[in-house]
C-alpha cells in the first residue's frame, strides 16, 4: 500500500494530540453514536446502506503510515473493507448502556480503519446502529453527513446512491499548494502578534485538586433563550453570546481584563470541503478584551468580532506553531477553551434527542477523555435548550459548578435587561 501524502491540517492536529499518549489512552480520541433505526429495517438492509456510505468516503477506508511520529502520512484508501456487523441483542437495556465497551476499544490507525459499528436489537427486531469513529477519521461535523447519508440510503435503497466523495488526501494536496501555504503563514502570523498581546493569565488550581480532571454539565431551557434573545439584541449569533458569557465568567475568576481562548474552528467555510469527512477541526486562538464587562450585548459584539478574526486562520500547521511556542519561552497559555455545536432539529426526533429543560441543572460524568486544553466548554444547542460539558484539570468541582452557574446567570440577567 503506497503513502498517498500528507496528513491534512485536521489530521495533523489530531496526531498532535495522540502521539505522545501511552497505549491505554489511545481510545480518548474515539466517538461513538447511536442512530436510531425506521421501524422495519432488517440486518442487510443496514449492512448494505453501511457499505454504501463507507464505500463513498475515503476516510473510513484509510490507514496511516505512523512509523515516523514526526512525519505521518496516509496510505492510499483501501478498495477493499470489512462489511461485517455485529448484532447486539439488548434485551431491553437502554441502548446507551451499550456504548461505553465499543467506544472504549482503541484503533491501531496503521492496520485498521478508524470506525466500527454495531446493530442494536431489541427482541430480534433493529433499534439502532452504534456508531463509533476515530477523531482523526471524522469530526463532529463530518458525522452528522455520515448519518444523513446512512439514513438516506436506508429510506432509499434502490437509489444510485451520491458519487464518491473527495477525502483528506484531496484536501492535504489543496492546503498545501502555494495558496494554500500563504494562508498557513498568515496563520502564523496571527498566533505571533496574539502571544505579543496577550497577558499571561490562568484559572487559579484548586487546592486539593490534584492534576486530574472533572467533568459538569449545565442543561438549561431558559439559557438558549436568553442566549438568542440577547443576540438578536446585539445582532450577533447565539454563539458569540454564550462565549462572551463564559469568558467572563472565566476573566473574573482569574482577575483579568484581556483573556486569552482557544476556539474551536471548524474549518468548513468553503463549499469544496464543506462536508467532506475527515477532521477539519482545530483550536486557534482570539484574544477578548474588557472581558469583565458588564453589558453583556458590548462584549458579545466584541466576542463576535474577536472569533471572525481568529476563524479566518483556523487552518494551521500545529508543527509550525509548536515551533513557534519553543522559540517563545514563557509565552502565554489559553485561559480556556471553547466550542459550539447546533444539533439538528429533526422531525420528529430519535429517541437520542434529549427532552426540553425547563429547571436548569447540573450533572457530573466521569471524562471520557482528559485530552486536550485544560478548561474546555463544549456547548451544544438544540430544541431542548443548551447543554454546557466543562472539562477541567485541577480546578475541582466548586469552581467548575461556580464557572457554570455564572455564565448562566450572566446569560439570564442580560436577557431581563434587553
Amino acid at each position: 500500500m503506497s503513502v498517498a501524502g500528507p496528513l491534512s491540517l485536521g489530521q495533523l492536529s489530531v496526531w498532535h494530540d495522540i502521539r505522545d499518549l501511552p497505549s491505554t489512552r489511545w481510545h480518548e480520541a474515539n466517538n461513538a453514536a447511536l442512530w436510531a433505526l425506521p421501524h422495519g429495517v432488517g440486518t442487510e438492509e443496514v449492512r448494505t446502506a453501511l457499505r454504501a456510505v463507507v464505500a463513498r468516503h475515503p476516510s473510513l477506508r484509510t490507514r496511516y503510515d505512523l512509523q515516523d511520529p514526526g512525519s505521518p502520512g496516509q496510505l492510499t484508501p483501501d478498495d477493499d473493507f470489512s462489511d461485517s456487523l455485529l448484532v447486539v441483542e439488548t434485551g431491553g437495556t437502554p441502548p446507551g448502556d451499550f456504548v461505553t465497551g465499543p467506544a472504549s476499544l482503541r484503533f491501531r490507525l496503521g492496520d485498521e480503519h478508524g470506525w466500527r459499528a454495531a446493530l442494536l436489537t431489541r427482541a430480534g427486531t433493529a433499534s439502532h446502529l452504534l456508531f463509533v469513529k476515530h477523531h482523526i477519521a471524522a469530526d463532529a461535523w463530518a458525522e452528522e453527513v455520515l448519518h444523513q447519508e446512512f439514513t438516506g440510503a436506508l429510506t432509499d435503497p434502490s437509489g444510485a446512491g451520491p458519487v464518491p466523495a473527495p477525502g483528506p488526501a484531496e484536501l492535504a494536496a489543496d492546503q498545501f499548494t502555494p495558496a494554500g501555504l500563504r494562508r498557513q503563514s498568515a496563520a502564523l502570523d496571527h498566533w505571533d502578534r496574539l502571544l505579543d498581546r496577550a497577558p499571561p493569565v490562568a484559572l487559579p488550581a484548586t487546592a486539593g485538586a490534584g492534576a486530574g480532571a472533572v467533568q459538569a454539565t449545565l442543561r438549561s431551557g431558559p439559557a438558549r433563550a436568553a442566549a438568542r434573545t440577547v443576540a438578536a439584541a446585539a445582532e450577533v449569533s447565539p454563539s458569540s453570546v454564550v462565549l462572551a458569557a463564559y469568558a467572563r465568567s472565566v476573566a473574573r475568576i482569574c482577575g483579568t481584563d484581556a483573556l486569552l481562548v482557544q476556539l474551536m474552528s471548524a474549518n468548513r467555510f468553503s463549499a469544496r470541503w464543506k462536508n467532506v469527512v475527515t477532521s477539519m477541526n482545530q483550536w486557534v486562538p482570539a484574544l477578548i478584551e474588557g472581558a469583565r464587562e458588564d453589558d453583556l450585548r458590548k462584549l458579545a459584539s466584541a466576542t463576535h468580532w474577536s472569533s471572525l478574526g481568529a476563524f479566518r486562520h483556523g487552518a494551521h500547521d500545529v508543527t509550525a506553531v509548536a515551533a513557534l511556542l519553543a522559540g517563545r519561552p514563557g509565552a502565554p497559555e489559553p485561559a480556556c477553551a471553547f466550542n459550539y455545536v447546533t444539533l439538528p432539529e429533526r422531525q420528529p426526533p430519535d429517541s437520542g434527542e434529549p427532552a426540553p429543560v425547563d429547571e436548569p441543572a447540573i450533572t457530573w460524568e466521569e471524562p471520557f477523555t482528559s485530552i486536550g486544553p485544560r478548561c474546555y466548554a463544549r456547548v451544544q444547542e438544540s430544541a431542548s435548550g443548551l447543554s454546557v460539558r466543562l472539562t477541567a484539570k485541577d480546578i475541582g468541582r466548586e469552581q467548575c459548578a461556580e464557572l457554570l452557574w455564572d455564565m448562566h446567570h450572566t446569560l439570564l440577567s442580560a436577557a431581563g435587561e434587553c
